[in-house]
């Protein structure tokens, strides 16, 4: 299994960017994909799920409607919006998926339950 992502950058505050991250060698549609972040010296946190073979999703607390996970299941591919960026949103953002814990609030807290992750993409938020 791999995942790869793209989409980081440096924006003002107030900014939007698009993370995407693509996986492959997946052999079934169950599983989930879920974005953690981690900020320098911080702990990583959950940011936002969803379900491969349904799209259920679920959104930690600090996103308040600023953020969007969607899936695109043609292209294998999670994307997540970041709208109205604030400087403490600045983070490495990683994605990770795996078919033990599908998505629900819980997972946000449960990154050792994703066997697989991405590279990580950097955002940073200027202000």
């Amino acid at each position: 299994v791999q995942l790869v992502e793209s989409g980081g950058g440096l924006v003002h505050s107030g900014g939007s960017l698009r993370l995407s991250c693509t996986t492959s060698g997946f052999t079934s549609d169950d599983y989930a994909i879920i974005w953690f972040r981690q900020a320098p010296g911080q702990e990583r946190e959950g940011v936002s799920c969803i379900n491969r073979h349904d799209g259920a999703k679920a959104d930690a607390d600090f996103v308040e409607g600023r953020f969007t996970i969607s899936i695109d299941n043609a292209k294998n591919t999670v994307y997540l919006q970041l709208n109205n960026l604030k400087p403490e949103d600045t983070a490495v953002y990683y994605c990770a998926a795996g078919t033990v814990r599908l998505c629900a609030l819980a997972s946000l807290y449960a990154d050792y339950d994703y066997p697989h992750w991405g590279q990580g993409t950097q955002v940073t938020v200027s202000s």
